[in-house]
């Protein structure tokens, strides 16, 4: 083998190999490298979380009553008023007001019961509980609007891509650097 077809080999075999090198750099392609991000809007849902508010109440209650036709109050209420009634007047005058004073202080006995029924109460605090809803927001993913060349689109993505996606052979690169 002679010496210039060994040089002719190397030479050749240089110039394949830098053919190769400057075909991976792409250094002829011309399509975009990046696609630009002209607006990214956050994605939210909104949760809502139960839980459960209980706080103490004061109630009054009315005591149970043990006579509900007020006879007691009556009774005593007429015993009363018949004395009272028997110490006016004499004669007839005094059976007439035995009568009236035995009724009206048969009246007032059942009022005063009444009264006193009513206003028998007690209170107990009592214990009540709600449903309460505590509304919370989370980011679900953005909507990016982009321009790739002289197209303008939209693409949800799980995270803000920042001013450029990466674009190759045409395509948007998604996937998280």
């Amino acid at each position: 083998m002679n010496k210039s077809l060994v040089t002719g080999l190397v030479i050749g075999a240089a110039v394949v190999t830098t053919g190769a090198a400057v075909a991976n750099l792409d250094i002829f392609d011309r399509s975009p490298k990046f696609a630009e991000v002209l607006k990214v809007d956050a994605v939210k849902e909104t949760f809502r979380t139960p839980r459960e508010v209980c706080s103490d109440h004061v109630v009054t209650h009315t005591a149970p009553v043990k006579d509900e036709k007020r006879i007691a109050g009556t009774v005593i209420g007429a015993v009363v008023g018949g004395v009272l009634g028997n110490q006016v007047g004499d004669g007839s005058g005094r059976k007439i007001a035995t009568a009236a004073g035995a009724a009206a202080g048969g009246y007032a006995g059942n009022k005063v019961q009444q009264r006193m029924q009513n206003g028998n109460t007690y209170t107990t605090t009592e214990k009540r509980c709600e449903t309460v809803y505590d509304s919370n927001e989370k980011i679900v993913g953005y909507d990016v609007r982009y321009r790739l060349g002289d197209r303008e689109d939209t693409i949800r993505m799980d995270r803000d891509p920042g001013p450029r996606i990466p674009v190759e052979n045409g395509q948007l690169q998604l996937a998280a650097n």
